[in-house]
């Protein structure tokens, strides 16, 4: 029997890949008995009483207690050790930033939310050329101290997280290592940062764009779960989309891969030089200002003079409430606008399922979801499913945490790495 790609099936790399199997199996039902294992991985009894000795030993297993409802004693379960290894995630954004810190099972042991300086700009709008940007010591200082307030959380140190995933708006640049598509992010826009946080920080740190976070939130915890070609389009603060082709996530040569904010659409003047515009079509049309502009045009009440965090979000889900006139013709109307942007990428992209993500668009619910439905099967030839997401508290920073999981997993898991055991001595028996 061979091993992945061809390994051949050594002992080691068969005992290995048994390993991972029970620990996959006990990640997702929980404790086990060894014949529940055994029975599940389709191992010999004495096989499956090996692999837990060893995985025991390793310290990634411990015995949880026994069985109960049967007569006589009952069968030893065994679980997942959740101390074996720790990881981290970071959902950065203007204003302020979310931490947490996960056991390696997945539960969240600390969290924390660091508030930093408020935006020197408006959200879309490129810096003045003559304005002093904060330095990246700024942003080292804030992920620090964000990172470490969750671990005091949790009772640990630095030391004992094996991975860090960072999630910003925009994308680190592969040749510059310059954060683009994100100017209203101060402090995070030095060539150097990504060193300076290598060099700050014990673990590796790993970087990724928000809303590609969300679509892994989606795929693993949410609505795009058993999808592998899904667009998810996300607006909160500014429209954002991600690709998920064949099961990847699509970044693009320059990582900007799904900033659909810069997208010229019908119905939107047309942006030239969008990178100092920091905006574009698409932005315009169905983002989160373009929407209070609406409401004041349609003459919906009480729409607030100047935007602010959440305002947008609560104006849809009152539109999707109310059947009066204005509100219903402000989310008809939004409605449109957004599948003339999902038009142009489900186009392209051909996806089996497009989520709605971002507060903006999952406070309307069922009624916006079913409007946008209608409006794209109108304009685009191809009609995918549409489903609103599922995880709504914190989706960023739980897709960076699941990235750091799964980082962590294939690294503490993988046996083949660990030093081979001892011979045994003559005479002795291996655990049965």
């Amino acid at each position: 029997m061979a091993g992945p790609a061809g390994t051949p099936g050594t002992p080691r790399v068969l005992r290995a890949m048994n390993d991972r199997a029970a620990l996959d199996l006990l990640l997702e039902h929980g404790p086990l008995s060894r014949t529940r294992i055994g029975r599940l991985t389709g191992l010999s009894k004495p096989t499956a009483s090996q692999l837990l000795a060893r995985l025991e030993a390793a310290g990634l297993v411990r015995a949880t207690g026994t069985s109960a409802g049967r007569p006589g004693p009952g069968a030893r379960l065994y679980a997942i050790d959740p101390a074996a290894a720790h990881a981290a995630a970071l959902d950065v954004a203007p204003g302020r930033i979310h931490a947490a810190v996960a056991d390696v099972t997945g539960r969240t042991v600390g969290t924390y939310t660091l508030s930093t300086p408020g935006r020197s700009r408006s959200a879309g709008r490129p810096p003045r050329p003559d304005a002093a940007a904060p330095s990246s010591s700024s942003a080292v200082r804030q992920v620090s101290e964000a990172l470490d307030g969750a671990l005091q959380e949790a009772g640990l140190a630095r030391g004992d997280v094996r991975r860090l995933v960072v999630g910003t708006p925009g994308a680190f640049a592969p040749g510059t290592g310059r954060l683009r598509y994100a100017s209203h992010l101060p402090g995070w826009h030095s060539p150097a940062l990504l060193d300076e946080l290598a060099a700050a920080l014990p673990m590796p740190v790993d970087h990724e764009n928000d809303v590609n976070l969300a679509a892994v939130a989606e795929q693993r915890l949410g609505a795009a779960r058993g999808h592998e070609d899904v667009v998810l389009l996300w607006n909160q603060e500014g429209l954002g989309a991600s690709l998920v082709l064949g099961g990847r996530l699509h970044r693009g040569w320059t990582g900007g891969a799904g900033e659909v904010g810069f997208l010229p659409v019908p119905g939107a003047p047309l942006v030239r030089g969008v990178g100092r515009a920091g905006s574009g079509g698409f932005q315009e049309l169905a983002g989160s200002r373009a929407l209070l502009a609406l409401a004041r045009e349609l003459g919906v009440p009480d729409v607030p003079a100047r935007p602010r965090p959440g305002a947008a979000a609560a104006l849809v889900a009152r539109a999707a409430d109310r059947t009066d006139g204005p509100h219903r013709e402000l989310l008809r109307t939004y409605a449109t606008r957004l599948a003339t942007g999902l038009a142009a990428l489900v186009c392209v992209v051909d996806p089996e399922l497009v989520v709605l993500a971002g507060e903006s668009l999952t406070a309307g619910g069922e009624v916006l979801r079913a409007l946008v439905q209608s409006e794209l099967e109108e304009l685009a030839a191809p009609r995918p499913r549409l489903l609103m997401g599922e995880v709504t508290e914190h989706p960023v920073l739980l897709g960076a945490l699941e990235s750091a999981l799964v980082a962590v997993r294939d690294e503490v898991f993988d046996t083949s790495r660990r030093p081979a055991p001892a011979a045994a001595p003559t005479g002795s028996r291996s655990p049965q």
